[in-house]
C-alpha cells in the first residue's frame, strides 16, 4: 500500500513536470526562430564596391578601390571581411543589426567622415529594411571628438550585378 501511493505520487509529479516542460520547449523553439530571422537580415550576399577614396574598416586602414565584402563565418554574422579586388588587402570587422529608416532602396555602404578621415559605418542590401552596423574601433571614437561631417554614401551592389 505504501509502494502504491508512493508510485502514484511520483506519478503525478511527472505528469505535472511534463506539462510544465511543452511551454518552455515551445517558448525555445520561438525564440530560435525568430533569432534566426534576425540573422539573416543582415548582409547576406557578397557585396562589390569601388571606394573612390582611403578608409578605415574595423582597425585596418585601407587605400581607395575595388573590394569585396562577405561574412567571414555563416554561421556567426557578427564578423565580416573586406578585401580588395586583387586580394593584396584585407580587413576583418565585427558589426551588429540595424534597421534602416526604410526599406533600402539601394546597396550601400555608409561611411562616418571625419575631416579627411572615412570610417566604414553601416551596410545596407537592397530591398532589406536591415543592415550591418560596423562597431567603432578605438581609433574611430578618438577622432570621433572632432568636428563630425556629414556621411558619405557609396552605392555597392552583389556579387554577380554590374550597374545595379
Amino acid at each position: 500500500m505504501a509502494i502504491e501511493s508512493v508510485h502514484k505520487e511520483y506519478a503525478g509529479r511527472n505528469g505535472t513536470r511534463r506539462h510544465q516542460l511543452l511551454p518552455l520547449f515551445i517558448a525555445l523553439v520561438l525564440a530560435l526562430t525568430i533569432g534566426a530571422s534576425k540573422a539573416k537580415a543582415q548582409i547576406t550576399d557578397e557585396l562589390e564596391v569601388n571606394i573612390p577614396f582611403q578608409f578605415h574598416a574595423g582597425d585596418t586602414k585601407l587605400p581607395a578601390g575595388e573590394y569585396r565584402i562577405h561574412v567571414l563565418d555563416d554561421a556567426d554574422p557578427s564578423a565580416m571581411e573586406i578585401t580588395s579586388a586583387d586580394g593584396s588587402t584585407s580587413a576583418v570587422f565585427q558589426v551588429q543589426n540595424t534597421d534602416a529608416n526604410a526599406e533600402s532602396d539601394n546597396t550601400e555602404l555608409i561611411f562616418n567622415k571625419y575631416g579627411n578621415r572615412y570610417f566604414l559605418a553601416k551596410l545596407f542590401e537592397q530591398g532589406s529594411p536591415n543592415g550591418s552596423q560596423v562597431a567603432e574601433s578605438r581609433y574611430e571614437k578618438r577622432v570621433s571628438q572632432e568636428t563630425r561631417d556629414p556621411q558619405e554614401h557609396v552605392a555597392a551592389h552583389r556579387r554577380g550585378q554590374q550597374g545595379k
